[in-house]
């Protein structure tokens, strides 16, 4: 099965959700727009969608 080429990293806003990102971008994705937060009562949900770039020659 071949990597995603989007994927959208949800979760509270907090330290693992920050290590979730990072490791997307050492993989080799970018950041695609900016991030998006919400509040559910408790605490912040934040979304940020990553995109890994196709490799010349990729379908």
């Amino acid at each position: 099965m071949s990597e995603l080429k989007y994927r959208l990293l949800t979760g509270p806003d907090d330290h693992a959700f920050c290590e979730r990102v990072s490791m997307a971008l050492d993989e080799g994705y970018r950041l695609h727009g900016g991030p998006a937060i919400t509040f559910n009562g408790e605490t912040a949900i934040v979304a940020q969608a990553v995109v890994l770039d196709s490799e010349p020659g990729d379908t």
